[in-house]
């Protein structure tokens, strides 16, 4: 049994506990600072101990530690973690800027200290087939992708008003909290992100200031691309569709299924369909994870990954701000 502290006791905290437990491999502990959300994890999951802070926490010993505090905090959490040799899996975004993330790669690098990035999309059985496609080149290479994607997010995340999501610097707002998952996403499956022009505006979620409205276009070297994503519609539905030289890949993920089409008016045909709850690519994710500890893997998502697509998010925000185009490579 790998021992795992997971850091912070919100909604995404809970769902490692619950995740990394339902492994079987993982003897889970919590460090929260708060009081009634530090108890309620500790027994609704039967833990064996919980921490107030971290330098607490950090008095017994843990092979690894999954960070998910707020972004800004990501950065220098991981680093001490480190310094002791603790393993990390690290929520998204990886910060909200560049600061101490050149040294954090070194230091991971030069100490060998086993690290993932919680981008969580990668474990979608139907992303993972396409990706499978795409390296083959069955459709030969692609040209264009085009995704679309939107929820309520209040009904899944009622308390938002309450969280980091309220602010830019603590990794809030649509293109930091969900259109970083879907840029990750197409990144891992086209290449990265060259360049990009993007607009966005807080256009209804009630309470907040932040963007929920983003449009952004990319490049990935010399493949198309463009992102439409709200946090306000009624259904919950996200597509993405890659135009190959041969044929249109597109995944369904709200039906759990991806499709292809190679003919002219011709209709999709359906490649792969899934059954998914909510809590199974995090599931995949933490035995991913774990196998990583046991060096029999690969990290889902490594450092230098999400790194990259922190870039993203960073170039998006200047771009909306600047009402310009980016190139995501010159940011500093």
């Amino acid at each position: 049994m790998k021992r795992i502290l997971v850091i912070g006791g919100g909604s995404i905290g809970e769902r490692h506990v619950r995740c990394f437990q339902r492994t079987g491999r993982a003897d889970v502990t919590l460090c929260e600072l708060t009081d009634e959300v530090r108890n309620r994890v500790t027994q609704t999951y039967d833990l064996r101990a919980s921490f107030t802070s971290l330098d607490d926490a950090l008095a017994e010993p843990h092979d690894a530690a999954v960070i998910c505090t707020p972004s800004h905090l990501h950065v220098p959490m991981a680093m001490q973690l480190a310094e002791r040799g603790v393993a990390l899996l690290i929520e998204k975004p990886v910060s909200v800027s560049l600061d101490g993330v050149d040294e954090l790669a070194a230091f991971v690098s030069d100490k060998q200290v086993p690290m993932a990035i919680a981008y969580v999309l990668r474990q979608h059985p139907a992303l993972i087939e396409v990706k499978q496609v795409l390296d083959e080149q069955r459709f030969g290479r692609p040209v264009q992708v085009v995704v679309n994607s939107g929820q309520h997010f209040p009904f899944y995340r009622p308390a938002y008003r309450d969280t980091y999501y309220t602010r830019h610097d603590m990794g809030g707002g649509a293109i930091q909290d969900a259109l970083t998952h879907m840029m990750n996403a197409v990144e891992w499956l086209v290449g990265p992100v060259t360049r990009l022009v993007a607009d966005a505006e807080h256009c209804l979620l009630e309470g907040v200031d932040v963007e929920d409205t983003v449009h952004v276009v990319t490049r990935h070297a010399d493949v198309l691309a463009s992102f439409s994503l709200n946090q306000h519609q009624a259904p919950n539905e996200s597509t993405l569709t890659i135009v190959c030289e041969r044929g249109t890949v597109r995944v369904e993920m709200h039906r759990r299924r991806w499709l292809s089409c190679v003919e002219p008016d011709a209709n999709w045909t359906v490649e792969g369909e899934f059954e998914l709850e909510r809590d199974d690519m995090f599931v995949t994710q933490a035995n991913r994870f774990l196998d990583v500890l046991d060096g029999t893997a690969e990290p889902g998502c490594t450092l230098a990954e999400g790194v990259q697509t922190l870039r993203v998010n960073l170039a998006a925000l200047r771009s909306v701000r600047e009402r310009c185009w980016v190139d995501v490579d010159k940011l500093s």
